[in-house]
């Protein structure tokens, strides 16, 4: 395989645009996620309309052996994976205290865990042959408290305090580590998350080709930070910093609000 990406949550939204644009620039694919059958429709409409190889590996990344199998097998194959895309993610609306506890764990698992994990796994390979590229999918959720998805904002606050971290120890090599910030996304994600009628949703949303370009082309660049949302990039970066913290998580409260 060659130009290789290992793309996490493939099978729809964000990662599955992700995984075109990809093809579209003639890199191949290792393409993850739990649904086998998207996967392999995917992997039949890549390979037939782009002269590339995509893999298809079908895990939970929420078990606790995933990535390391994800790992081994990559290894195996002799792959060397140049672009990894950590994408995978979920959330869950409701208020902390009420919210079940094993959903809670899991949205920790998948978004902190397995992406803290991969990163691990393969960034080594890519120091050592001082080529490679990162992309970590956070959120615009990362940059302030969430009131009503308390656990998610947290994973993604997580999520990009990690990449930025990386970025800079890996400065001094060909290694980049970069954050793509979405705002508020046309994907499944909404349906999961039950926030269909929040405020946030229905206030407009960005597509999912959209936001997998400018995080694909973000990434190519070397970028630390890419918040995809103009306006909402204004907002965080020159408002909220000035704002008393109760009014922002007012604020906060209010976008999750139904």
């Amino acid at each position: 395989m060659k130009n290789t990406a290992l793309i996490t949550g493939a099978s729809s939204g964000i990662g599955k645009d992700l995984t075109r644009i990809h093809a579209e620039k003639g890199g191949d694919l290792i393409i993850i996620a739990r649904r086998e059958e998207k996967l392999n429709a995917l992997k039949q409409e890549l390979e037939t309309a782009y002269d590339i190889e995509v893999q298809v590996i079908v895990k939970d990344l929420t078990d606790s052996n995933a990535c390391e199998e994800i790992y081994s097998e990559v290894a195996e194959s002799g792959t060397e994976v140049e672009y990894l895309i950590n994408n995978a993610g979920f959330g869950g609306h409701g208020k902390f205290h009420e919210q079940d506890r094993g959903y809670q764990q899991q949205m920790i698992d998948l978004n902190i865990k397995a992406l803290t994990k991969l990163t691990r796994l393969f960034l080594p390979g890519m120091v050592e042959r001082n080529s490679g590229r990162i992309l970590q999918v956070a959120s615009t959720a990362g940059l302030v408290p969430g009131p009503l998805q308390a656990v998610y904002f947290a994973t993604k606050s997580f999520v990009l305090s990690l990449s930025q971290a990386i970025a800079e120890e890996v400065s001094d090599t060909n290694v980049t580590c970069t954050a793509l910030c979405p705002g508020a996304t046309d994907t499944e994600f909404v349906e999961q998350a039950n926030l269909e009628g929040t405020n946030l949703i229905e206030s407009g949303m960005e597509t999912s080709r959209s936001v997998a370009e400018k995080g694909y082309n973000a990434m190519m660049k070397g970028k630390l930070i890419e918040i995809t949302d103009f306006k909402l990039k204004i907002t965080l970066d020159w408002i909220v910093p000035l704002m008393p913290r109760k009014i922002v998580l007012k604020t906060s409260r209010k976008t999750q609000e139904k």
